[in-house]
């Protein structure tokens, strides 16, 4: 009888842990554009950590990725889940200023940078044009 007991509150407390982690899970989104937003304000690492994990909670993101020095943030999301102009505003309500600066394909996207959005990695080549420090490569290419 307590066997039974204490498999049935194993099972009972597997099957909610479960559903809880459900909830926090992007099961199966994959990217359909990659919107590449202008943003002013940003200073340091901390900026750079606040946007990636404000913008990564928005349902439909699949990945960002952010340059400071350039001041873009780059995103990759599905359009059936959310526009550019509301993950422009998500920055914006945060103290930064972001606006649209162009919608790419995920195929534009990896033209330009060689690389997959959401991917971290350096680019294939380098632009020239972000720094010392490499780069995103969209604004030698945009």
């Amino acid at each position: 009888m307590n066997n039974r007991i204490i498999n049935v509150m194993i099972i009972v407390a597997t099957v909610t842990l479960l559903s809880v982690l459900a909830f926090y899970v992007k099961a199966g989104s994959t990217a359909d554009a990659v919107a590449v937003l202008r943003t002013t304000g940003m200073t340091c690492g901390s900026c750079s950590s606040k946007i990636t994990t404000l913008i990564e909670t928005q349902k439909g993101v699949v990945g960002s990725e952010v340059d400071i020095e350039g001041g873009w943030v780059i995103v990759g999301y599905d359009t059936k889940s959310v526009n550019p102009e509301v993950l422009a505003g998500t920055i914006n309500s945060i103290g930064f200023v972001s606006s649209v600066y162009r919608v790419l394909t995920p195929e534009q996207f990896k033209q330009i940078t060689g690389r997959v959005i959401g991917r971290k990695g350096s680019p294939v080549g380098d632009c020239g044009d972000c720094g010392p420090r490499g780069g995103c490569g969209i604004k030698k290419q945009i």
